[in-house]
């Protein structure tokens, strides 16, 4: 027995109704999504680790996940585990005939439209089809991700600004709102500015050809390095947070900087 076929196995025998796992047994399609969607976070953070002992083991998790909605599905008389891998043999033949079918292979650019073309296709033939400019679009992706396709979609049919400078102006704009909102101590109002205020970096982000999440997480990731250094600095002192004045704790900050 391969691993593959030995991972279905053991999840047949995890779901058994009288001698599987508790725990398994009660799981369906919505229990474990939000599983699923942490397992892809860990295979994109062992990446930008760099740790690929830690990869192997986030895609076997992320895989399980995989072969657990497939199980779920099979058990329902819907789909099983081989009819998942085929379509997705189908769907990657299909989408590249500059590959398998001879065809002209192009610009990586091009290929990217080809790509949303076939897609765009593919759900007219399906009956799927929602016509505009945001067709497609997954509401359910993060907020800062969404923003940024959707952002893109708007730009390509020239709903866009002409350049970072006029993003820029509306980042002010958007600033100046939220100051507004905040005098009328109106919570509503205080968080749409605020998304207004995101939704505006994440445009300037884009015309800068800068990928705003991934800025995001590298300046998460240098502030917790740095906030770590500065805990550790307080800690070889003997100091705690409460000793040090927000001044002093600045200063502090800056000579880790």
């Amino acid at each position: 027995m391969d691993s593959l076929q030995k991972l279905l196995s053991i999840m047949q025998q995890l779901r058994d109704p009288q001698t599987g796992c508790p725990w398994d047994r009660e799981q369906d399609f919505a229990s474990i999504a939000p599983y699923t969607i942490e397992e892809a976070y860990e295979v994109a953070d062992a990446i930008e680790r760099n740790d690929l002992d830690d990869l192997r083991g986030e895609l076997g998790d992320l895989l399980l996940q995989v072969v657990f909605h497939a199980r779920i599905a099979e058990e329902q008389g819907i789909f099983a585990f081989e009819d998942v891998a085929a379509a997705i043999c189908d769907k990657l033949i299909r989408r590249h005939p500059h590959v398998f079918a001879g065809k002209s292979a192009g610009t990586a650019e091009e290929q990217h439209q080809a790509w949303e073309a076939h897609k765009a296709a593919e759900r007219q033939q399906a009956g799927t089809a929602v016509n505009g400019a945001l067709a497609g679009l997954t509401t359910t992706l993060p907020a800062l991700m969404l923003a940024a396709k959707t952002s893109k979609k708007a730009a390509a049919v020239g709903f866009d600004w002409e350049n970072p400078e006029q993003v820029i102006e509306k980042i002010h704009e958007e600033l100046a709102e939220i100051n507004q909102a905040r005098m009328s101590a109106d919570p509503a109002a205080i968080e749409e500015e605020v998304g207004d205020l995101l939704l505006a970096v994440t445009n300037l982000a884009r015309h800068l050809k800068v990928n705003p999440e991934q800025a995001l997480r590298n300046a998460n990731r240098k502030f917790m390095d740095r906030f770590n250094k500065l805990e550790a600095a307080l800690e070889a002192s003997g100091d705690t947070w409460a000793d040090l004045s927000l001044d002093e704790l600045e200063a502090r900050w800056q000579e880790i900087k």
